[in-house]
């Protein structure tokens, strides 16, 4: 007897794209203003700091990038 498996899995996908697919549609059924703020809150932003005498510098952006839809 096996145990069950998660429908997610079962149809091919990873926890973090069905979780993905689920917060995209959440975010798509929000009333503005709601939605317009929950779509910025998506946005990725990558940066990079580098540490010198156990400091840390200025951090550099090094990627900008919005989740896909």
């Amino acid at each position: 007897m096996s145990a069950p498996m998660p429908f997610w899995r079962a149809a091919g996908m990873t926890y973090i794209t069905y979780s993905n697919i689920c917060a995209n549609l959440v975010r798509n059924c929000l009333k503005e203003p709601h939605k317009a703020e929950a779509l910025n809150r998506e946005k990725v932003h990558f940066a990079i700091s580098t540490w010198k005498d156990g400091k840390a510098e200025k951090p550099v952006v090094l990627l900008k990038f919005e989740l896909p839809k």
